[in-house]
């Protein structure tokens, strides 16, 4: 089956400068930059014959770009596999104004080496699995069973897809190149860690159940954040009248990944499990809003010690999100949002469910997650 996907990520605001794409492995880099530059100068760094040619003269670039004259952006994709390639890179955009767009999996090696990424002379952009705007016919519970990456997604059986993808790059990849010494700890890590999807992060309790040290859990955490495999959603703490708890929530950059960890199955409408991917679903789309956008807001989540919370803040405390699964939302759904309007002056409180029809309840705007969507995706619930 054959699906265009048509991408949000447009590279806004790049002119003619160069750019960082960074995204997990199959979110699709290198068919966007193929789809976008059709006509670029292209080096895939993924190819032996590519890779052991730049990795023993560096120098060759300059020699094949000085011959070349290129009037285009220069692709170079898993560019963190030859790091020393940016000073080629560095020299050309100093001395010829040649435009990159440098393409990989992650920063991490590269930071790691010692060189640097350019030194500011290069935006940043990133790549994330599909969202709900970029799929035509959109299914939520193929987005929400199969995860988003694109090949996952169009999967009609996706689980040897997913056993692949958290074993040879989750396990072996990133592990390695992270350098870390005790493989299975870190395996037992990844599952241990998919429990803590969408909840506060106890390091102590993870590491207990790990066998290491919760010094050693937090760095595995900042790994999964280093190549993108994960993010932490921080509290929103501004001028609190009540006291609210301070500690980070976690989120795996991919719904299929965490059901993998999980070993979650055939999530239906109405089950425990499809509230918690359905969050999930929903904090993916806002950050990935966020980001392609270009308006770049914050998102966080807020909780009082006293047990109110709000799963999303969207700005500066502009619109307060809460996600429930019910397909009838009462009194009960609405006291997060009531206890954060207590506290805060937000634009819009939302309460986002599976209900057929947008209602207003006391101020509080429920929607159903495809009305939802659409307003974020269109730009009309944040600016």
């Amino acid at each position: 089956m054959f699906i265009m996907f048509f991408r949000k990520q447009i590279f806004e605001g790049i002119e003619h400068e160069s750019a960082f794409l960074w995204g997990a492995r199959q979110t699709g880099k290198s068919t966007l930059l193929k789809t976008v530059y059709p006509d670029s100068l292209y080096f895939d760094l993924l190819l032996p014959n590519e890779y052991n040619r730049f990795l023993a003269n560096p120098s060759l670039l300059i020699q094949i770009i000085e011959a070349a004259k290129p009037q285009k952006p220069v692709i170079i994709d898993e560019i963190q596999r030859i790091p020393q390639l940016l000073n080629e890179i560095h020299w050309l955009i100093t001395n010829h104004q040649t435009q990159f767009i440098l393409s990989g999996s992650s920063p991490r090696k590269i930071l790691k080496s010692g060189n640097n990424l350019l030194g500011g002379r290069a935006i940043r952009y990133e790549l994330y699995p599909l969202t709900f705007a970029e799929i035509p016919d959109f299914d939520l519970l193929t987005a929400l069973n199969h995860g988003l990456l694109p090949k996952h997604y169009l999967s009609k059986n996706p689980k040897k897809l997913l056993s692949a993808y958290v074993g040879s790059y989750l396990r072996d990849e990133i592990a390695t190149e992270a350098k870390i010494r005790n493989i299975p700890s870190f395996s037992k890590f990844l599952e241990t860690a998919a429990f803590s999807n969408g909840e506060i992060v106890n390091y102590s309790n993870i590491a207990t159940d790990c066998g290491v040290s919760a010094p050693t859990i937090k760095e595995y955490f900042q790994i999964l954040e280093d190549t993108l495999i994960g993010r932490f959603l921080p509290v929103y703490q501004k001028k609190p009248k009540r006291r609210v708890i301070l500690s980070p929530k976690f989120y795996f950059f991919d719904i299929g990944i965490t059901n993998y960890l999980l070993k979650r199955s055939n999530i239906q409408y109405g089950s425990e499990i499809f509230g918690n991917a359905f969050e999930h679903l929903i904090y993916n789309e806002i950050h990935a809003h966020s980001n392609y956008s270009n308006i770049n807001y914050p998102v966080s989540y807020w909780r009082t010690t006293s047990q109110f919370e709000v799963d999303f803040i969207l700005g500066n405390h502009e619109i307060a999100v809460e996600v429930k699964s019910t397909n009838n939302a009462s009194s009960r759904h609405f006291k997060g949002l009531k206890a954060f309007a207590d506290e805060y002056n937000a634009k819009k409180l939302i309460l986002v469910c599976n209900e057929e029809y947008p209602r207003i309840v006391d101020g509080i705007i429920v929607l159903p997650w495809k009305i939802f969507l659409e307003q974020l995706w269109s730009n009309e619930l944040i600016q």
